[in-house]
């Protein structure tokens, strides 16, 4: 990488796990340009700045690159599987189980069945 960091680049820890999670290049076919690492990058920047797409810094792949790997990704289930990843070495490094056995439910925000009478209004004089 020949440009200066970004607070929301990954580092080499944190690629290490990304990176067999992503699709491989095809050894057929158009050869890949881009370098996914810089995608990541770009992705999180959007995430981490809260901007738009459009508003990538030009230092950065261009945004229609970056915006088309993120769809991909979601389509194919690749968030989700980085996410179940990253979920199971936190709960291994704590010595917990991959799984939860349990839940909790927050009582305050979980409706009530009350039934209530409906309201009656009384008739107008006229």
């Amino acid at each position: 990488m020949t440009r200066k960091a970004y607070a929301s680049d990954v580092n080499d820890a944190e690629w290490g796990i990304i990176e067999p999670l992503l699709a491989a290049s095809q050894p057929v076919g158009r050869r890949r340009e881009v370098d996914l690492r810089e995608i990541i990058n770009g992705i999180f920047y959007v995430l981490h700045e809260g901007c738009t797409w459009r508003a990538l810094p030009h230092d950065l792949p261009p945004w229609q690159t970056v915006y088309n790997y993120f769809c991909h990704w979601q389509r194919l289930g690749v968030w989700q599987k980085i996410h179940t990843q990253l979920r199971h070495q936190v709960r291994e490094s704590t010595n917990k189980k991959q799984e939860p056995t349990a839940a909790i439910i927050d009582s305050q925000s979980v409706k009530t069945a009350e039934k209530k009478e409906p309201v009656r209004w009384a008739a107008s004089p006229t």
